[in-house]
């Protein structure tokens, strides 16, 4: 796993994905843009879907969209040892999320040596128009 999270923080999230299998299970790839920032990609399948009659994402895949992001984003972030904990996820649904990819990006409000706080934001068309958003709280681990 320190190998993961070591790669992590240069750019390759690839092993770390891999190494954790909820993150499998979301179908969850991030990339490293040109300008540094991070982005998320949950690609669509059928068992993220909450409500077949409308269709529409589950909430839960969104939030924890939003949760992993947020916790990626603290690991590229930060020189925290192990993987970090989170302490609150407070999420927004603004409107349904649609059966197609989601994208997700989070980025750092207020870090210190124990907590980090995140702003995140998943959306489909268009960056501006977020489909949920989330601020999380996370703790920061020894190893």
């Amino acid at each position: 796993m320190k190998d993961a999270l070591r790669l992590a923080r240069a750019g390759d999230f690839g092993p770390l994905v891999a190494a954790i299998p909820y993150f499998s299970f979301l179908g969850l790839a991030v990339t490293t843009e040109a300008d540094g920032r991070r982005l998320a990609t949950m690609k669509f399948a059928e068992h993220l879907v909450g409500n077949p009659t409308v269709p529409a994402l589950h909430g839960g895949t969104l939030g924890a969209l939003l949760e992993s992001v947020a916790l990626l984003e603290c690991i590229a972030s930060t020189e925290s040892a192990a993987l970090p904990v989170t302490i609150t996820l407070t999420v927004a649904y603004l409107r349904p999320g649609q059966t197609r990819d989601v994208f997700a990006r989070a980025h750092v409000l207020k870090a210190g040596r124990r907590v980090t706080t995140l702003h995140c934001s998943a959306w489909q068309d268009d960056e501006a128009t977020p489909i949920a958003t989330a601020t999380v709280h996370v703790k920061l681990t020894a190893g």
